[in-house]
């Protein structure tokens, strides 16, 4: 379930949705850090969020665009190797439109957390919140609905959903409103989304 056997060609015809974010999240790392074009720089400024400019001047699209910048190739890197490691199997599962709500309204809910708690000083950026959003998804199948995984693969997602929240509170520079109440966001938004999903067994 979490292993990819793909061909480069048949990931990105299996898992479009998938493919689009992780295009997205290294495309704007390109081009608006490793180029240095002004331009770049002004879209690199209104996608990111700053809790100060949304709260004084009502700027709340960066609740969402701050899902697809990150700080450095890095950063940008390991959230879409999570994406590719575990997003697949919720796309198939809950199909591309289902998919896009739980990614980007668990990004969107830790974003939004990150608001209200943080200090208004804060600039923020990354899918971290979003990828745990899909840890989120997982822990409710673990918990409510076991017929959609296998033991391998629960075991697996227990594991790292373990290890992934114990490093939310050891790493530094770690968004941990993100973490959490995008995990909040997406064990919530799975009690609805897979509500009429059946297993399928081509994962």
């Amino acid at each position: 379930m979490f292993i990819r056997t793909e061909s480069f060609q048949e990931f990105l015809r299996f898992y479009p949705v998938v493919s689009v974010i992780v295009a997205i999240n290294l495309g704007l790392w390109l081009f608006t850090e490793f180029l240095p074009i002004p331009l770049f720089d002004t879209i690199r400024y209104l996608g990111l969020g700053q809790n100060g400019l949304i709260s004084a001047y009502n700027e709340y699209w960066r609740l969402f665009t701050a899902i697809f910048f990150h700080f450095g190739l890095m950063h940008a890197i390991f959230n879409s190797f999570s994406l590719v490691l575990f997003g697949p199997a919720l796309e198939r599962m809950l199909g591309k439109f289902k998919f896009i709500i739980l990614y980007v309204l668990s990004g969107v809910i830790g974003n939004l957390a990150t608001l209200w708690l943080a200090s208004m000083n804060l600039t923020h950026a990354g899918a971290s919140g979003a990828i745990f959003g899909l840890f989120g998804a997982y822990l409710f199948m673990v918990l409510f609905r076991k017929d959609l995984l296998d033991h391998q693969s629960t075991q697996i997602i227990t594991v790292i959903m373990i290890i992934a929240l114990i490093m939310t509170f050891l790493r530094a520079n770690i968004n941990i409103y993100a973490h959490i109440f995008g995990f909040i966001g997406g064990f919530a938004l799975a009690n609805i989304l897979l509500s009429n999903v059946k297993r399928n067994y081509w994962i």
